[in-house]
């Protein structure tokens, strides 16, 4: 008997024994046993305490119990049943039956359940499924009698309905139908006694994998090389079990570029260069399989231009070549530009050219002077150097020459073209007849007056000149002739620009002769004209006296040239000249000419002159209409002053301010009148009061209307 199997049986006796004990002063029947439940090969003890004294025999369900059993008497009042191994046939209701001495008889009974499992036979514990695909996890139980099986997950059962994703089928598979990730974890097969609370559990673990899968945020990545720039890479991994992560990498692993973090899901690469460009590849990879993923790494090196001179001096007429190289990524295009005029140069023949980007001029002018730039244009960015290329200036045009005191002057409206360097001086030549050699005044700086002087009063000299720089000499202008002043000639005027007055279209600037060259002015001449090709000048002459120049009826939106000189008896001074401009005409105003103003004002006093002449002929009965009337009518017109409530003659008698007068004669206080025939007429008044002096003296220029009225009557 091995060691575990006396210690369950001499713990089966103690217990009997303190039942024994607990039991022995009752009086009523009862069958002590340790257990109902009891696992085939266990040893069972069955104690029936009578309570008194009898003779004690035991049944198996309802027979005697045969020879099999051991029985033994405990005492008088109690007896034992030892099974020492229990089999399934051992299961059944056992009874104690006591014939007491007294003659009675009593009994009890006790059922004891004898199984045997249940037992998984090796199921498999651990099992793992692929991400997709249905799992069966199948639990093998046997034991007897009956074995009820169940699955569990987090203490819940797991239901057998069918359609059901997770659920427990008829033989007690537990199937899952297109396995997730969630699906995950520990499951517990527990089967079951059938009727009885006898139970196992067997824990299974289900794991499931996943094919790895990568995905990078980006599949192309543009950046700029230089030292500034840095790229990171994200490689988004995922699989179970949980994938390793590799790189692969155009160029070799430098740990002082090329930085990962844990896991190596991030790649950074600092101070991108060109030779960085390339694929990228990240590879995930676990037991199931392996995926990768890539990304294009485009590096772009800004352009840059080279050329094999920024400054190229050459004489007129001479060949001058540039070359120009271009350098970045993608590889940009080459463009020669005229930088002055925004000129693009092709390669199409002619003087000045393009050939493999080298630029050529051929017989080069003073105008192909000037900055010239190569440009590189590419998609990443843009990049120019700029070419200086330098000749003699051009000859000087639009020169014109004024004579003065034993001098000449030169007049330049544009400078000449510079041949791309700035004209610093200028050379003036003169001599008097084609026989002579040509005498010059050399260097005159170019912003100072451009003059001959210590020449030959009254003297025919011809003359030119050239402008000077860097390079050299350029070509003289054509030759001018010109015949100088005496020595004192007057200064040149004085105009006040800053109280210049433009108003609409006339122009007014005041006038001042500070010398007069020790000879009084005569006169000064004023020539204008429009600044524009084709136009005239227009002359006029001003007295010496003239504080002010007014131009009149000038052309709207025109730009003028002003030239004012003073002449005295030694001749013309040096030029004024001006320059001012005429805006244009507003849209809402017109122009009014005197005629315009006569008429208005004229017409206004016509106005005036009709109303005050109405109004004396009718309140005073004078005026032009009234002696208009007069003519055509042959009498008065009636007026307020002569009628009151009737005609103007009623019975004979003229009615004045309510006195009423015989035919002939007007009664009044006062002076008497000599009427047309001779006779006397009596004076009247404008009122009843007697006339003063001064009122006999200017009566009819007071009352003329009474006087008339008593002339006639």
């Amino acid at each position: 008997m091995d060691q575990s199997a006396l210690i369950l049986r001499v713990t089966s006796q103690l217990l009997l024994l303190l039942l024994l004990l607990a039991y022995s002063t009752e009086a009523k029947m009862d069958i002590i046993t340790s257990k109902e439940d009891v696992q085939v090969g266990q040893e069972i003890i069955l104690l029936c305490k009578a309570g008194g004294e009898g003779d004690i025999t035991w049944q198996k369900d309802g027979e005697d119990i045969d020879e099999s059993y051991k029985v033994s008497k405990v005492d008088e009042t109690s007896s034992k049943i030892i099974i020492k191994k229990a089999t399934l046939q051992d299961t059944g209701k056992y009874t104690c039956v006591c014939d007491f001495d007294s003659g009675h008889r009593d009994e009890t009974e006790r059922t004891l359940y004898i199984y045997d499992g249940p037992s998984f036979r090796g199921t498999n514990t651990y099992h793992e499924f692929l991400e997709g695909t249905d799992g069966i996890v199948p639990c093998a139980v046997t034991g007897e009698p009956a074995v009820d099986v169940i699955w569990l997950r987090d203490k819940q059962e797991i239901p057998t309905s069918a359609g059901r994703r997770v659920r427990k089928l008829q033989d007690n598979t537990l199937f899952i139908e297109k396995v997730q990730r969630d699906d995950a974890g520990t499951y517990n097969c527990q089967a079951q006694i059938r009727g009885r609370p006898i139970h196992k559990t067997l824990p299974v673990s289900v794991v499931v994998n996943a094919h790895p899968t990568v995905r990078l945020t980006e599949e192309v990545k543009k950046v700029m090389a230089g030292p500034e720039t840095n790229v990171t890479f994200l490689c988004l991994v995922d699989g179970l079990p949980q994938p390793n992560i590799t790189w692969t990498m155009p160029t070799s692993f430098d740990s002082s570029r090329h930085q990962f973090n844990s896991d190596q899901s991030q790649l950074t690469i600092t101070s991108v260069a060109r030779a960085d460009y390339g694929e990228y590849i990240c590879t995930a990879k676990n037991k199931i399989s392996e995926s990768s993923a890539t990304i294009m790494l485009q590096v772009f090196e800004a352009p840059e231009v080279f050329v094999s001179a920024e400054l190229q001096s050459v004489s007129v007429g001479e060949r001058v070549s540039v070359s120009c190289n271009v350098s970045g990524h993608p590889q940009p295009e080459l463009h020669w530009l005229i930088k002055h005029n925004g000129q693009t140069l092709g390669s199409t023949p002619g003087r000045v050219h393009v050939v493999d980007g080298v630029l050529i001029i051929d017989d080069v002018v003073p105008s192909d002077g000037g900055l010239y730039s190569c440009m590189a244009v590419g998609r990443s960015g843009n990049a120019s150097r700029d070419v200086l290329i330098t000749t003699q200036p051009g000859p000087p045009e639009y020169l014109s020459v004024a004579p003065g005191p034993t001098s000449v002057l030169f007049f330049l409206k544009t400078p000449p073209i510079n041949g791309g360097a700035a004209i610093t001086s200028y050379v003036l030549q003169w001599r008097q007849s084609a026989a002579e050699q040509w005498k010059e005044l050399v260097t005159v700086p170019a912003l100072d007056p451009l003059t001959i002087s210590s020449l030959k009063p009254y003297t025919l000299y011809t003359v030119r000149l050239a402008a000077m720089n860097a390079v050299g000499l350029g070509q003289f202008s054509e030759t001018n002739t010109v015949r100088t002043h005496g020595i004192r000639e007057p200064d040149r005027p004085v105009l006040f620009i800053d109280v210049m007055k433009v108003e609409g279209n006339s122009f007014s600037v005041p006038l001042k002769q500070n010398d007069d060259g020790g000879t009084p002015v005569q006169h000064f001449n004023v020539r204008y004209k429009q600044d524009k090709d084709g136009a005239e000048w227009k002359e006029k002459q001003l007295p010496s006296n003239s504080n002010s120049i007014s131009l009149q009826d000038l052309s709207y939106s025109s730009k003028y040239e002003l030239e004012v000189t003073a002449v005295n008896a030694n001749g013309s001074s040096i030029p004024t000249l001006f320059n001012f401009t005429i805006a244009p005409q507003p849209a809402n105003s017109r122009s009014m000419t005197k005629g315009s103003v006569v008429a208005i004002v004229m017409v206004i006093f016509l106005v005036l002159f009709l109303i005050v002449d109405a109004s004396c002929c009718y309140i005073n009965r004078c005026g032009l209409l009234m002696s208009i009337a007069v003519k055509l009518f042959g009498q008065k017109v009636s007026g307020p002053r002569m009628m009151e409530d009737g005609d103007g003659n009623a019975n004979g008698e003229v009615k004045l301010k309510g006195i009423s007068t015989p035919k002939g004669t007007l009664q009044n206080t006062g002076v008497q009148t000599t009427a047309k025939d001779g006779g006397l007429l009596t004076e009247i008044t404008c009122d009843k009061a007697p006339l003063t002096k001064y009122e006999k003296l200017h009566t009819v220029k007071s009352c003329p209307q009474l006087i008339r009225i008593a002339t006639e009557t």
